[in-house]
């Protein structure tokens, strides 16, 4: 009998599990305080979700009655409120490093996870830590979290003898969700205790499924809302101090305005009027000895937030607006350039984006840039003129992304650039596609698109690709095929380095998926890839792959792996020229990652790799090592270290024709020689409190290629000694970027920023191979650049103010 009501109790205990949990949110007409102490009577009467699952490591396992949980929701006309009470049964344990807004550090967290849709494909997801402080992102299962996103809501937490407390107001102005009288929104909580690494939710994530914003919870009851009209006003000023040698010191100032205007309930308009991205990050720039150009990230926040809709089919490369102009001068005998803008300004910018209740979504992305000029001088009249680089140019990205069946999409992306008079024109059109069986377990993804470029000589290229994987439990796989056309371009508002092949893939992996005596997380994987060029038939990649990564009991991280290439493969790139092509050896690569656990005082990270060739003397070895140390919760240093050399490397020097014979090949130059880099980074926080920080990011950056021997590309693809070539081209690039800010978010989405920031650079075809010379050359006023600046943007809410105003009167 006893075995009996074991097992039916064990049952029952699964099947709630496995149950979509629901929690009814009630109304109320109080106000409520946002204060952490929960001492409004409306609290008293709302209902409690508790019975938290574990997420990671041990998925399923029901939270601890000393860690007990519970949650309960209100909402009015204007937002919805969530209280979180967390005991710890060792509250002086709590982890609480205050840290930067959407960077928790170590800390304790709490979340909810909001589908205003319930359709099971995005959420909106908010964080409190128990330092107070707030993080946010939306995510999905094909992006992750993007935590870019940045949304206006109040929040507290508070410690207390018995765990913490969090409170949250999240106005409807932050969501997105139909008009309909009733609402069912999708819903879950999450809370980290981080001394524990231990996660869990209210509505359990099964980690068997390959997927997360499914399987949410419900909420139900939010009934007859009337949410004001969504109209915010975010006007900014700013100041800039310039200082350099050789010109004189200025001073700048720059005013601008962001407009956010809910168009419903479900779609949303952002403007951006006279921008200032003055205070973004500064790019990692390296030596860049490759045939591509280096890729950098968006660090304006207009292209950064919501923009998730428009990352479908990897057709948008935001940094193609505003950046480098896309035309160079045509210069005439005696003439060079003497001024060349490095990007171009972005006169204004706006974005719709939205969902239907039916699920479709839709984006419309558009930007235009100013006319921009580069000034060319002859050389022997003095004589200057002005050239157009890049005319007035208008950008537009549109998406529309049908959802169904709460786990698939169907999704049409067009780009279009289109240039004042006689420049270059681009369209690109794609369809993709992401197919998963009702339970899961398998997917079908891929997508096509076609690029067409209207310039001198029209060309339209196509590219696709098609993939199926079984996305589920221990044991899971993937194998897919692309076919990219030689002149498919989608480089006027997207990035694409690789055309004029077809490939096959595959992929194999095993995870455990609850945690054993010894390992918190357990995951092989095996891939092969092989790749052909599509005119030639020649092989241009082939490599099999295997690498391990786990986590142990104590939080310690671990990965090794290994790449080996077995045959010697094609590179159609380096040589940079049409239908020419040089012999890669065979080769294989190492790498080992050891990362311990963060919630030490110190941590240390490693990641050394190492490539071995066929070829004598050709090796390749490097490692970063970053050790970090939290002195308190409020001061936190973080240092890397990465060194890499490549001995013997063969890469593209020059080219050049022969002026005697219109039939001989191009002649093609390469060089035989080592590259080295050296980068050291050092990064700071110091919290004053949960709105207020002081960082320090410093870069120090020195790459050099010292040619040995030259070498000549013969038609066959191989290389041979060629000694007539003398002319220097070594390359010697470094160096330094310093920022030093203040933030302080005074309110809620307003913020005061301070930013002094010094930076220097410089390339050289001499090799001083002294490190102390090329660091402190770059460290004096002759080199160096001074920017300080302040910044001031102010949250406006259109409602806020017409209440007051009504007040008033």
């Amino acid at each position: 009998m006893n075995k009996i009501v074991f097992f039916s109790l064990l049952l029952s205990t699964f099947w709630s599990f496995g149950q979509k949990k629901v929690l009814q949110a009630r109304s109320t007409s109080q106000n409520i305080s946002i204060d952490g102490k929960l001492d409004e009577p409306a609290w008293e009467n709302a209902s409690v979700a508790s019975n938290f699952v574990m997420f990671q490591p041990d998925n399923g396992k029901p939270i601890p009655d000393t860690k007990k949980t519970d949650i309960k929701v209100l909402y009015n006309n204007d937002a919805i409120y969530i209280a979180a009470i967390m005991y710890d049964d060792e509250p002086n344990k709590i982890l609480k490093e205050i840290s930067q807004r959407d960077n928790f550090g170590t800390a304790d967290i709490f979340g909810v996870f909001i589908n205003g849709f319930n359709d099971g494909q995005q959420n909106f997801e908010f964080f409190v830590s128990a330092a107070d402080v707030q993080g946010d992102c939306i995510m999905t299962d094909a992006y992750g979290e993007d935590y870019s996103w940045d949304a206006v809501w109040i929040s507290k937490a508070a410690l207390t003898d018995k765990g913490w407390v969090v409170e949250i107001k999240i106005p409807y102005a932050a969501l997105r969700f139909s008009g309909e009288n009733k609402q069912t929104w999708g819903i879950n909580f999450f809370r980290e205790i981080k001394r524990e690494r231990k996660k869990y939710t209210w509505n359990l994530i099964d980690t068997k499924i390959g997927t997360f914003t499914q399987q949410n919870g419900a909420l139900e009851g939010i009934e007859n809302i009337k949410p004001p009209t969504r109209l915010f006003f975010m006007p900014y000023a700013s100041f800039y101090l310039n200082a350099a040698d050789g010109q004189k010191t200025y001073g700048t100032m720059k005013g601008g305005m962001d407009i956010k205007y809910g168009i419903n309930d479900a779609f949303t308009l952002d403007a951006i009027l006279i921008p200032d991205f003055g205070q973004t990050k500064y790019d990692d720039q390296i030596l860049n000895l490759g045939p591509f150009e280096q890729q950098f990230n968006e660090n304006r926040a207009f292209f950064t937030e919501g923009t998730d809709l428009f990352s479908k089919g990897n057709m948008f490369y935001s940094r193609r607006i505003g950046g480098r102009p896309s035309t160079e001068p045509v210069l005439n005998d005696n003439e060079e350039v003497t001024e060349f803008p490095q990007n171009v300004n972005l006169i204004n910018a706006l974005k719709v984006s939205g969902r239907t209740k039916n699920g479709l979504g839709v984006g419309i992305l558009n930007a235009v840039t100013e006319k921009t000029f580069a000034t060319v001088k002859d050389t022997i009249t003095g004589e200057t003129r002005r050239v157009v680089v890049e005319p007035l140019t208008n950008y537009n990205v549109l998406v529309l992304d049908q959802r169904f069946r709460k786990n698939s999409s169907v999704t049409l992306i067009n780009t279009n650039v289109t240039r004042n008079n006689h420049f270059r024109d681009a369209n690109v059109t794609g369809l993709a596609w992401d197919l998963n069986t009702k339970a899961n377990t398998y997917s079908l993804f891929g997508n096509a698109k076609y690029s067409f470029i209207n310039d001198t000589e029209d060309k339209t290229g196509v590219f696709t690709t098609l993939g199926f994987a079984e996305t589920s439990g221990n044991y899971r796989y993937s194998l897919g095929s692309d076919f990219v056309s030689k002149n498919f371009d989608p480089n006027d508002l997207g990035i694409n380095f690789y055309t004029n092949y077809y490939n096959f893939y595959g992929n194999a992996n095993y995870r455990i998926l609850n945690p054993t005596k010894r390992f918190n997380s357990f995951k092989i994987d095996y891939s092969m890839y092989t790749e052909f060029n599509k005119e030639s038939g020649k092989l241009q990649d082939n490599k099999i792959s295997a690498e391990i990564n786990l986590s142990t009991i104590k939080n310690n991280y671990y990965g090794t792996g290994f790449t080996i290439f077995p045959l010697e493969t094609n590179d159609y790139y380096e040589p940079r020229a049409e239908n020419r092509y040089v012999i890669i050896p065979k080769k294989i690569e190492y790498w080992a990652s050891i990362s311990t656990n963060y919630n030490y005082k110190f941590a240390i990270d490693i990641n050394p790799s190492i490539i071995f060739t066929d070829q004598s003397g050709r090796i390749a070895y490097g490692a970063d090592i970053g050790p970090r140390y939290r002195f308190n919760d409020k001061l936190l240093l973080t240092y890397t270290f990465s060194y890499f050399q490549k001995n013997n490397n063969k890469g593209y020097i020059d080219s050049y024709d022969d002026d005697n014979n219109e039939n001989t090949p191009k002649t093609i130059v390469f060089a035989n020689r080592d590259v080295i880099t050296y980068s050291n980074t050092l990064s700071g926080k110091y919290a004053l409190n949960s709105a207020m920080t002081l960082n320090l990011a410093v870069r120090q950056y020195w790459s050099y290629a010292e040619n040995k021997e030259a070498m000549k590309l013969q038609p066959n693809g191989t290389l041979t000694p060629y000694p007539e070539y003398t002319e220097n081209k070594n390359s010697s690039f470094y160096s330094w970027n310093a920022d030093l800010s203040y933030s302080w978010w005074f309110a809620p989405g307003s913020q005061l920023s301070v930013l002094y920031r010094n930076s220097a650079s410089n390339f050289e075809r001499i090799i001083d191979k002294d490190f102390k010379h090329n660091v402190t050359g770059l460290l004096n006023n002759d080199a160096l650049k001074h920017i300080f600046s302040i910044s001031v943007k102010y949250f406006i809410d259109y409602n806020a103010v017409k209440n007051k105003l009504r007040n008033r009167a």
